[in-house]
């Protein structure tokens, strides 16, 4: 039993129209699916990707209007690496985020709620993800995640439960590798800043691990056998979830690999209409009203072409 790389990465922004803007225009990703927060359906829940959606490649985000910036410290994520192909393409890159650092084989920048960015050379193996856009040529475009990186007060020492429970390779210092089938994932910590991080929008709320539908009752297993706290399993519509802390603080969760984002909506047509969570289909109307529509900058693409 293996998880099989990265399936999620999960942010809060203060403005999902900017979000969209960014990610799905700016840096040509894939706005996959267009629902709510489960637990408050009167907030957006945005997931951006690849063309079909596949884990490894998805970002999402929870819309809270107008919330302060928040601020990455202890126990938090504080930079996403997302992956290219080439050096060539960090020079694209480079050309096309003006703002960003150059470094010798990455980019770092932010996005517009603060939250730091890293585009790197994706150069040791990871299939690569790709969403199209009309202005990103498809050897420059992003490839999908390749790494998180958190703070820890600890963050030299080697974190078992990582190690011996989920399955990551320590590679030395802060650094491991989760190892799946077909993709990998770089996850690290580093030594955590003095100011107390502050949970807000262009912070991370958490991170998610792709595994086996037919292993998942047995990861929530072998968690409480290791005397961790895990919740219940969690049907998100997508996938099924369950969610931990590990002993560093970052949430966790492991989230199946099916139904996947096609299972209401044909995938020609992905994150084109509002989808709703069944249990909130009733709230449809009051909700249309609540939120504020969202243009999406493929459909804009469309109609000029």
């Amino acid at each position: 039993m293996k998880l099989e790389g990265l399936h999620h990465i999960t942010m809060i922004t203060a403005d999902a129209q900017a979000t969209v803007d960014f990610y799905a225009g700016t840096l040509g990703l894939r706005l996959v699916k267009k629902t709510v927060n489960f637990d408050q359906p009167d907030a957006y829940h945005l997931y951006f990707g690849d063309e079909r959606g596949a884990p490894g490649s998805i970002l999402t985000w929870f819309e809270f209007p107008g919330a302060a910036r928040g601020r990455a410290g202890i126990g938090m994520i504080h930079r996403l690496q997302l992956g290219v192909g080439s050096e060539a393409a960090l020079d694209f890159w480079a050309g096309r985020l003006p703002d960003a650092g150059r470094g010798e084989r990455s980019l770092r920048l932010e996005d517009p709620d603060g939250l730091a960015l890293e585009l790197v050379v994706a150069a040791d193996g990871n299939p690569p993800l790709r969403a199209e856009h009309p202005e990103i040529p498809a050897e420059h475009a992003i490839t999908g995640l390749e790494g998180a990186r958190a703070y820890s007060a600890f963050a030299p020492v080697e974190e078992g439960v990582l190690t011996q429970v989920l399955g990551f390779t320590h590679e030395g210092g802060g650094e491991y590798r989760l190892q799946g089938e077909e993709r990998h994932f770089h996850w690290a910590y580093d030594p955590a800043p003095a100011v107390a991080g502050r949970q807000g929008a262009g912070t991370v709320h958490h991170i998610a691990w792709a595994s086996r539908d037919e292993d998942h009752l047995a990861w929530q297993q072998r968690l409480r056998d290791a005397d961790g706290y895990v919740t219940d399993v969690r049907d998100r519509d997508y996938f099924k979830a369950i969610y931990f802390r590990e002993p560093r603080g970052v949430l966790f969760e492991i989230a199946t690999l099916s139904p996947g984002f096609a299972t209401d909506e044909d995938p020609e047509h992905l994150g084109e209409a509002l989808r709703l969570p069944a249990q909130h289909e009733h709230l449809r109307e009051q909700l249309e009203r609540a939120l504020t529509p969202i243009a999406n900058p493929r459909a804009r693409a469309a109609r000029v072409a």
